[in-house]
């Protein structure tokens, strides 16, 4: 079910209860600001996500309420695992999606890392 992004952020969802060690991941990147794993219904070879540590919503919540070394880290963090990914040279395709129309369906910020062969046009036509 799409997410309504302007709510508050709900600390049972998924991420945060991956976060928590309460449910497995497997982790291929993690640091101070973020967290990294395979997306478990990949749709390309290389498809990642990659969540903030902290109590985010949608791309607008953090912008807004995270701390600058926040902002800073995390996104570093997604540079440093697409380069580890190996999809740097030949492409990638970054996503986040932010409520109900874009068919956000978690309510944690987390940005898709899609990569390992052409991706085909930006959006569904």
């Amino acid at each position: 079910m799409p997410i309504d992004a302007t709510q508050p952020y709900d600390d049972s969802n998924i991420f945060a209860r991956i976060l928590r060690g309460e449910i497995p991941s497997t982790k291929i990147y993690e640091d101070d600001y973020a967290l990294a794993f395979p997306d478990i219904n990949p749709a390309a070879p290389t498809h990642i996500l990659v969540i903030p540590r902290g109590p985010y919503v949608s791309w607008d919540d953090f912008s807004a309420r995270a701390s600058d070394a926040e902002i800073a880290g995390f996104v570093r963090a997604v540079g440093n695992v697409a380069r580890a990914a190996g999809v740097v040279t030949s492409g990638y395709r970054l996503l986040a999606n932010a409520g109900p129309d874009s068919h956000q369906e978690v309510p944690h910020l987390h940005v898709h890392i899609f990569g390992g062969r052409p991706l085909g046009p930006m959006l569904a036509r």
